[in-house]
C-alpha cells in the first residue's frame, strides 16, 4: 500500500448507495496488540516506484490474506512513525511476510524503506489487523485495484494458487503504464490488466470502465461474488459504482481505499 494511513469504509462517498458491512472475520486481539521485531531480509524491486520489502518475524501469528499490519520506525532521538501496510504475501507459516511500498515523495517511512534500508535492518510490527477485508478462501472472489491496491489482492492470488483452492477467483487491476503495473511477471490468466495512460500496442487505454466489469458480472459463480476494491479514494468510488451497475450486491461488496 502507499503510506497514507489505509481506512476501511463501507460506504463508496456522498452519493445515496450505501455498503452494508458482510461479517466480519475474527482477527486475534492479543497477538495484534503485540510489537514484533521484524528483520529485513531481502529487497525486491517491482516497478521504477514500488519495491517488495520481505521481513522475517519469528513470532507472527499468521494473517488472511487482505489483512495489514501497522508498522513503527524509531530514530535515534527517539521519534517514531508509524504506518499501516497491507501484507502482500500468502500466509505459509514460514516466519516471513512481505510489504509492497511505492516510495512516496517526501514520505517519512516508505522514504526510509528506498533509500536507507539495507537486509539485516530491523523495525517494528504489530498485527494482523482487519478482518473486514479478509478473504480466507471460502468463497468466490472478485477483486478490482488501481496502483498499489493491488497489494492486499496479491496476497489473495498468491493464497488461491498456493493452496490450489477450487473456487473461482478474477482480479481487474489498473495501472498508469505497463511499467507501473505491480507483479506484472505474476499475473496470470485470473488477472487483467487496464491501462490509463500508455498500454501495449493494440490495447486500449483508458479507465476501467463497464466493458470490463459486466462480463466478470455476467460470468457470476454459484453463490455469487464476493467483491473486494482497493486503491485511492477515487478509484474506489468508481469502482464501487460499476460493480452495483452490473449487479453486483451492495452488501457483498467490500472496500479499502487510501489517500
Amino acid at each position: 500500500m502507499t503510506e497514507t494511513v489505509t481506512t476501511t469504509t463501507t460506504a463508496p462517498g456522498p452519493a445515496p448507495t450505501r455498503f452494508a458491512v458482510p461479517g466480519r472475520i475474527a482477527v486475534s486481539e492479543q497477538a495484534a496488540a503485540v510489537w514484533q521485531t521484524a528483520t529485513l531480509t531481502q529487497i525486491r524491486r517491482e516497478t521504477p516506484r514500488a519495491a517488495t520489502f520481505r521481513l522475517a518475524v519469528p513470532g507472527w501469528a499468521g494473517h488472511l490474506p487482505g489483512q495489514h499490519l501497522m508498522l513503527r520506525l524509531t530514530a535515534g532521538d527517539g521519534y517514531t512513525a508509524q504506518r499501516h501496510y497491507s501484507i502482500a504475501s500468502a500466509p505459509d507459516g514460514s516466519g516471513h511476510i512481505e510489504l509492497t511500498l511505492d516510495h512516496v515523495p517526501d514520505g517519512e517511512v516508505s522514504g526510509w524503506f528506498h533509500t536507507v534500508a539495507r537486509p539485516g535492518d530491523t523495525v517494528e510490527v504489530r498485527g494482523p489487523l482487519s478482518g473486514f477485508f479478509a478473504w480466507p478462501g471460502d468463497r468466490p472472489a472478485l477483486l478490482l485495484g488501481a496502483g498499489s491496491g493491488v497489494v492486499p489482492l496479491m496476497s489473495m492470488v498468491r493464497h488461491h494458487r498456493a493452496r490450489g483452492l477450487g473456487v473461482p477467483l478474477r482480479m481487474l487491476v489498473s495501472a498508469r503504464s505497463p511499467e507501473e503495473l505491480i507483479y506484472a511477471p505474476e499475473l496470470g490468466e485470473e488477472t487483467t490488466p487496464v491501462y490509463t495512460r500508455s498500454a501495449p500496442a493494440g490495447v486500449a487505454v483508458g479507465r476501467m470502465t463497464a466493458a470490463h466489469v459486466a462480463p466478470l458480472l455476467a460470468e457470476r459463480p454459484p453463490g455469487g461474488w464476493e467483491a473486494y476494491v482497493c486503491g485511492s479514494n477515487g478509484f474506489a468510488e468508481h469502482a464501487s459504482r460499476l460493480l452495483v451497475a452490473a449487479g453486483q450486491p451492495v452488501d457483498r461488496i467490500r472496500i479499502e481505499r487510501f489517500g
